[in-house]
């Protein structure tokens, strides 16, 4: 009725965090409501259910080692051995991050398996990748894996353009060779169904699938078919109105419903060509996909893959809690990763330089009365990472206390407030109003002014390095 008020105000002298989903020492937890169904597929929904995502065993693979690799040098053998293990280190004991793969191609290749399976680590379990032709399983045989992915291309780009074959009969009978000879010999093929997104999903992709579920059949559980669903262009999409083939939720739907496959062996991979890369991997894990295939800090083929430290945030949030995830070697692989020439931008969520930086004074005023104002999570406990500010015109006298206060390593009630750094305050001023500055200032000027300027604090509170951190 025009006129009457709906939504009354609730009038409070309290406030109210919503602690529920903003429990500051975990990343933002992910609820979801009730809301109509708005796509069906022959009088079936096509929706996810909350309460079966949080029971399913959802889990992220890696690929840092094979397509992480197609994006830079080749990694060497202790760099990659390093990097496995602290893999292991960070999925903790429950095997949240559950298997990573292995190009077997050369020398390299299968000493960096032997001696990551050396270490004797029950997860990230080692697996390989092959082309989906008999030559190239000879090396898995070789190599002794339990289980590996073969590039079972399904776009008729990738049928006739790339592979030659003469039809998809042809093509899929190829295929079918290569799982039988895995089966044979007691290897999990893993079916990598690459370009999905631009395939012939009823014309090919459909009657393929349906086959090898019906080779899995007969064989053990251990041996059973996986199928990865590789979004190879980027094309995917996470609305499950969108038309096939670029419909996630409708591919898993015609995956798991109409041909059968298990959650458990449905794996999502996906390329960021579109910047939907972390988006629709989410997508893939809530719709009935338990596999989220990810590279360490997004670097992949082209535009890379979704980022294996994303997914490892999504995931806590999804299930409530840690699960035994270090989240702290996530700091320490980006350190490792930088020690070997990987760029990371300052702005890379969760581990660039500034993540967690501010620069606008106005911000700076919130973060010194409360740091989760302008902090997404205790990045400190969580990351090692303490909030900062960086110190620029916009940065006020805000700004520059929190800067002394960090750099001091003060907490609480010993925090010094603006009118005892006033003086560093004025010199940064002007820097800017008077000397005409137009760069940000270095922690390094700073420090030389906060002991210049405040020999007193310096005297009493002064820290051998520098504030921030890396």
């Amino acid at each position: 009725m025009a006129g009457t008020r709906q939504h009354p105000l609730v009038n409070t002298t309290e406030p109210n965090y919503l602690e529920d989903t903003f429990n500051y020492d975990l990343p933002p937890l992910i609820k979801f409501e009730n809301h109509p169904v708005i796509e069906v597929i022959d009088g079936r929904a096509v929706e996810f259910n909350f309460n079966d995502v949080q029971q399913r065993d959802l889990v992220v693979t890696d690929t840092t080692f094979r397509d992480g690799q197609q994006a830079r040098p080749p990694y060497t053998v202790d760099q990659m051995v390093h990097i496995y293990d602290l893999l292991a280190k960070l999925g903790g004991p429950h095997g949240v991050i559950r298997q990573t793969e292995f190009f077997l191609y050369t020398k390299n290749d299968r000493e960096t398996l032997d001696r990551c399976r050396a270490l004797g680590h029950p997860y990230p379990e080692c697996t390989g990748w092959i082309r989906a032709v008999k030559g190239d399983f000879r090396l898995v045989k070789e190599a002794g894996l339990q289980e590996t992915g073969m590039l079972t291309s399904c776009s008729d780009y990738h049928i006739f353009d790339k592979l030659k074959f003469k039809s998809r009969k042809e093509c899929m009978d190829s295929y079918c060779e290569v799982v039988a000879a895995a089966f044979e010999a007691g290897v999990r093929p893993r079916c990598h169904l690459e370009d999905l997104t631009r395939a012939d999903v009823d014309g090919f992709v459909l009657p393929f699938v349906d086959r090898l579920m019906e080779m899995s059949a007969p064989v053990p559980d251990q041996l059973k078919v996986k199928i990865r669903l590789c979004d190879t262009m980027g094309f995917g999409l996470p609305y499950p109105n969108v038309a096939l083939p670029r419909s996630i939720p409708k591919l898993i739907y015609k995956l798991h419903v109409e041909c059968g496959v298990p959650s458990e062996r449905l794996e999502w991979h996906g390329h960021n060509d579109f910047h939907r890369v972390h988006a629709n991997a989410s997508t893939a894990w809530l719709y009935g996909c338990n596999a989220s295939n990810t590279t360490l800090f997004g670097y992949g083929e082209r535009t890379g893959n979704p980022p294996l430290e994303g997914a490892i945030m999504e995931y806590i949030a999804l299930k409530g809690g840690l699960c035994g995830i270090d989240t702290t070697v996530i700091t320490e692989l980006a350190q490792y990763m930088q020690s070997i020439g990987l760029p990371i931008p300052d702005n890379y969520p969760f581990v660039g330089k500034h993540f967690n930086t501010t620069r606008a004074g106005i911000h700076a005023g919130g973060l010194r009365s409360n740091e989760r104002i302008y902090n997404i999570m205790n990045t400190t406990k969580l990351l090692g990472r303490p909030p900062r500010v960086a110190i620029t015109d916009k940065s006020g006298a805000d700004g520059t206390t929190i800067w002394i206060n960090d750099f001091f390593g003060l907490q609480g009630d010993a925090r010094l407030n603006k009118i005892k750094c006033h003086k560093v305050c004025r010199w940064v001023l002007d820097q800017y109003e008077v000397e005409k500055r137009l760069t940000a200032i270095s922690d390094e000027e700073l420090e030389t002014q906060v002991r210049e300027l405040m020999p007193e604090q310096w005297a009493k509170y002064k820290r051998p390095a520098a504030a921030g951190g890396a």
